[in-house]
């Protein structure tokens, strides 16, 4: 029988699936090693191990909320299903010719991405709109009939329908879906006027494809999911975690996965505001490092700052600007191939790299003994004596010390003419450079002073490293959670459930017509919410409104936020001195005598989050002894330190532990630097603090 107190949080990363099983206030979790070619498969595992470890029957769950990286790793590997575009007549190729920004400008070879479409999948129909919503040209019926029996011939799964101007007057492309319904049945079909009703035809083109092209995949393993937990007498509803940091449900996923693109590292910022929430922390770096990539995120008063524009597959060393484009809202955040399967090499400049190729789980690091040979950053990690190889994801896997001494040897120690011991110490401070790059970058680019933030680290990987990155990053307050090794499932059991509808409306505040604000965001309010009651259908619903807007002549918009009031009494007096306050925060000051324009309208509806109790800090009371020592590398020492080894699970409220140290559970290991302190909290957080 079915209990609403336990519910269940998955996370299928590049290389392990994360269970967390929550019953009342009691939390039991898991890793699995990812299958990829059938992913439910690991999920049915840890579900099994959690509900032991519970003493429950599988039965008993009464939600599950689930986060995964398929969509992105089809869209990164193409390995989607065989997918065509039509859109309006000269605007086949606009999904190839992308904008005239370079990634790399001085590059004389650059080489811009392919698109996820060649030229001969992309089909054109007569028909115009005109950047106000009005017919220009109509669109022939007949004419879409024998585009559709073209399509059919070829064979295509899936259609994205993407016309040109289609957010303002979407009629052509419903009856383009009214056809192919008709004569292809079988396939799936996106319409861009759905999936995502914003100007700026190249990103909405993109958003469409790519959600037509994952459709068939996600639809296919959902199903198979749900068949799969049937089968293990789970009856429970099934929800999505989306990339905006909201809980969809499995009906909205499969008809939009392209939302799902990051839903997993969306998890894991979620779970970081929880922790600065109960902290009262306003300033908080969110650091996640998995087995594959890192991501860090800027947590500001408790929430994520969040985009309208997120790019997958980059191809170019990560830059912005070499991925493909999706229009959906996102969580904004930094991410780089640095994990732990992240693989490293020599470059033709004798130079270290790490990433972003990963071993995933699938042969993994050499140290896993399955196959791998070339290093990864979990065989420099084992080699520097950060990881225990007998206690490795509490036991369940076996590391080869010898085996990741021989990859970085041979990979890296034969080629720079150096020993083992010394090619991981390389590989882990390029890895940790890297990510410290990125985080520097990230706080520029948002105007923020890293060293006034609070790290909070989770993700298997995350407890190794967040102490040395807070070294290079002057950060020092580090907190790592407990569950921090399966932090972004823990995240799901947090989010809210919500949904943000979008619409792009322009209007020039000189023009300003209340009465088409107010019928327009009602509509969209309607629309959010419609999505969020499918999840829950008694559930107290809030409206957060947002309209994007800038001064004329400008390319792009800044985030303006309005009451509901405002919303529902639009004044263009307040509309303007909200925008030019923002705008004076951002840049300085306002630009007098310019008309200012919204383009685009959004609400976002959201149940309301759960509410955070604040928690007593303890300072650090008396040391404890170790279960053990062993030899570590330090660093910023550049030395091998006799580190203490404690167990977290012994640690009580208050015990200290003074660097250098390692803190070991079974999902991760916390290192503690000489320059550190670490201190538990009431709530389970070990909290590391600088020494001076």
């Amino acid at each position: 029988m079915q209990d609403s107190a336990i519910r269940m949080g998955v996370d299928i990363g590049g290389t392990f699936t994360d269970v967390v099983l929550e019953v009342g206030a009691d939390q039991y979790s898991a890793k699995v090693l990812t299958t990829y070619a059938a992913p439910e498969e690991a999920i049915i595992e840890g579900l099994l191990q959690v509900c032991e470890k519970a003493g429950i029957e599988p039965a008993a769950i009464g939600q599950i909320i689930h986060g995964t990286t398929l969509a992105t790793n089809a869209l990164i590997e193409r390995s989607g299903a065989k997918t065509a575009l039509i859109t309006t007549a000269g605007f086949r190729d606009v999904i190839e010719m992308r904008t005239e920004s370079r990634f790399e400008q001085y590059d004389l070879n650059l080489q811009l991405p392919e698109p996820l479409l060649p030229r001969q999948q992309r089909y054109t129909l007569r028909e115009r709109v005109s950047a106000r919503g009005e017919i220009l040209i109509e669109l022939d019926r007949n004419e879409v009939e024998t585009l559709v029996d073209e399509i059919k011939a070829a064979g295509y799964q899936s259609v994205a329908v993407g016309l040109l101007h289609s957010y303002l007057n979407e009629r052509h492309e419903r009856m383009v879906r009214e056809v192919l319904n008709e004569k292809m049945p079988q396939a799936m079909v996106s319409l861009s006027c759905e999936v995502s009703p914003q100007m700026r035809e190249y990103e909405r083109f993109n958003t469409v494809v790519a959600n037509a092209y994952i459709k068939p995949l996600m639809k296919s393993y959902l199903g198979r999911l749900e068949a799969q937990l049937q089968a293990q007498g789970v009856g429970c509803s099934i929800f999505l975690m989306h990339s905006g940091g909201g809980i969809i449900s499995i009906d909205s996923a499969a008809e939009f996965p392209v939302r799902l693109v990051e839903s997993g590292p969306a998890g894991g910022a979620v779970f970081a505001a929880h922790i600065a929430a109960r902290y009262g922390l306003d300033k908080v770096l969110s650091f996640d490092m998995g087995g594959t990539t890192a991501k860090i995120c800027l947590i500001k008063n408790h929430t994520p700052k969040t985009s309208r524009v997120f790019e997958v597959a980059r191809s170019y060393r990560f830059k912005k600007g070499s991925g493909m484009p999706i229009s959906i809202p996102v969580i904004d955040m930094v991410e780089i191939g640095a994990g732990g399967g992240s693989l490293a090499h020599v470059d033709s400049m004798r130079q270290i790299r790490v990433g972003p190729e990963s071993a995933g789980s699938e042969p993994g690091p050499a140290c896993y003994g399955r196959g791998g040979e070339r290093p990864a950053v979990t065989d420099a990690d084992l080699v520097l004596g950060k990881l225990d190889p007998d206690n490795f994801a509490g036991g369940s896997i076996q590391l080869h010390s010898a085996s990741a001494a021989e990859a970085l040897q041979k990979e890296l120690g034969e080629t720079l003419d150096m020993d083992a011991h010394t090619a991981a110490y390389g590989l882990v401070e390029v890895v940790d450079e890297n990510m410290a790059n990125a985080a520097r970058v990230h706080a520029v680019e948002n105007g923020e002073e890293l060293s006034e933030y609070t790290m909070i680290a989770f993700g298997g990987a995350a407890p190794l490293h967040a102490g040395r990155l807070c070294e290079k990053l002057g950060v020092r307050r580090l907190l790592v959670p407990p569950g921090a090794g399966v932090g972004s499932a823990i995240g799901f059991l947090r989010a809210p459930f919500s949904f943000e509808a979008n619409r792009s409306v322009y209007m020039r505040l000189s023009d300003f017509d209340a009465g088409a604000i107010q019928a327009l965001l009602s509509e969209l309010q309607a629309e959010a919410t419609g999505f969020v009651r499918n999840c829950d259908a008694e559930a107290e619903i809030q409206s957060q409104f947002k309209v994007y807007m800038r001064y004329s002549g400008q390319g792009w918009e800044i985030p303006v936020e309005l009451s509901e009031a405002q919303a529902m009494q639009p004044q263009a007096a307040t509309f303007q001195s909200l925008f030019e306050e923002d705008y004076i925060n951002l840049f300085g000051r306002a630009v007098a005598g310019m008309d200012i324009e919204i383009t685009v309208w959004s609400v976002n509806a959201t149940t309301p989050a759960p509410q955070v109790d604040p928690l007593q800090l303890t300072e650090a009371g008396a040391q404890v002894s170790a279960d053990g020592e062993r030899q570590i590398f330090d660093a910023a020492l550049g030395a091998a330190v006799c580190a203490k080894v404690v167990r977290r699970a012994d640690l009580q409220i208050g015990d200290g532990v003074a660097g250098p140290a390692a803190i070991v559970e079974d999902e991760t290991t916390i290192i503690v630097p000489s320059s550190r302190q670490a201190t538990m909290q009431s709530d389970g957080c070990i909290d590391l603090q600088a020494l001076n």
